[in-house]
């Protein structure tokens, strides 16, 4: 079984990760879109909230689970038999980035593979962290936001 998990923090989820869970269903038997949970880091959004969230938009893709997890990335696909990663590429900059990462994760997941896919044109400007100064500022969030996500 080809089981790919889409890691992150998903304070909140937004339209461009939807976007890019669905436009991967086909290529996988299993996506766990999982939320890493790092007690260093101050969210938003608590993380039964941003579960809900996830368990909402992904209600109807009956290939894709939504889980959580504290520690590496690669530890917790190891632990669930997820041989891939899947990562979204929106710039150059996120190409920098993500490729060390999967580099590393290739190392310490023990020859785990991340899957790149590019973001589409209308959701390369959108990111979790302008989402969220827009809500804290106040301003009308819904555009960014998929269906059932009301903050």
């Amino acid at each position: 079984m080809k089981t790919a998990v889409f890691p992150g923090s998903f304070d909140p989820i937004t339209t461009g990760h939807a976007e890019l869970v669905r436009r991967a269903v086909p290529l996988f038997d299993k996506i766990v879109v999982a939320v890493g949970v790092n007690s260093q880091k101050k969210y938003l959004f608590p993380l039964e909230q941003r579960l809900a969230w996830l368990n909402e938009v992904f209600a109807d893709e009956p290939t894709v689970e939504v889980s959580s997890f504290e520690g590496l990335t690669a530890h917790f696909c190891n632990e669930i038999g997820a041989r891939y990663l899947l990562r979204g590429l929106r710039n150059a900059s996120d190409f920098d980035y993500e490729k060390t990462i999967s580099q590393l994760n290739d190392i310490v997941g023990e020859g785990l593979e991340t899957v790149f896919l590019i973001s589409q044109p209308a959701f390369s400007h959108i990111s979790s962290t302008i989402v969220r100064e827009i809500i804290k500022g106040g301003g009308d969030a819904t555009p960014f936001l998929p269906e059932g996500v009301k903050v």
